[in-house]
């Protein structure tokens, strides 16, 4: 497969790079960041690009590829209903608009979260604007799409988060992950398991566009 990465600098988005590169069935990642990471691969092709509500002129890029894994994601805490609809819809649906264009046989899969609300009406400012970010994306085209909504993530092989309060969350429960993994092994997925339900899914589809912890962690 040849595939598009969107947040690999972010913790799930590390796992899942890791993962396509040690897959045997990837040939090749093309990774969309705005500052290069400075990570070398023979399969990595990095493609530096500001504009993340534009991407037509990377178009010819991204054409021939067999899937997108949209890992890119930002916490709403500070943030207006309005700004967070600005980065967490915006970047995405533009996203989906180029690679409808330049890959249409294209599988997408959108990581968003445990909680989305997909009728787009509930109190929580957060969960509605995955949910209509979700609901876009099922809607706009591609042959298949998928919608991962993972709940806790621990992350492995060194990974870590770029947000420091989350750096000190995972640090602090840490000792306490094996006892949660026993009490609720449904629950949570680690960074590995994410990318490889991510291959998975993009090579072999699923029996629901809408993937829950619980589906995550089979993986």
């Amino acid at each position: 497969m040849d595939v598009v990465l969107f947040g690999a600098t972010g913790m799930i988005g590390q796992g899942v790079l890791r993962e396509c590169l040690l897959s045997p069935e990837v040939a090749r990642v093309i990774s969309v960041v705005r500052t290069s990471t400075g990570q070398h691969h023979q399969k990595l092709h990095e493609i530096v690009h500001q504009d993340f509500l534009d991407f037509r002129s990377i178009e010819p890029q991204l054409s021939r590829l067999n899937a997108c894994f949209f890992c890119l994601g930002v916490s709403s805490s500070g943030m207006t209903e309005e700004q967070y609809t600005h980065v967490t819809y915006g970047i995405a649906i533009a996203a989906a608009q180029s690679l409808l264009r330049a890959s249409p046989e294209i599988t997408f899969v959108y990581v968003s979260g445990a909680g989305t609300d997909s009728t787009e009406h509930g109190r929580t400012m957060w969960a509605r604007i995955k949910g209509r970010t979700e609901n876009a994306l099922l809607r706009a085209g591609f042959p298949a799409s998928y919608m991962f909504r993972p709940g806790f993530i621990q992350p492995l092989h060194g990974i870590k988060s770029k947000t420091r309060l989350y750096r000190i969350f995972y640090a602090w429960s840490a000792p306490m992950l094996p006892l949660l993994r026993a009490a609720f092994p449904r629950s949570i997925v680690t960074t590995e398991q994410l990318g490889r339900a991510m291959l998975s899914v993009a090579r072999d589809g699923y029996v629901k566009p809408v993937l829950e912890a619980r589906d995550l962690s089979t993986f």
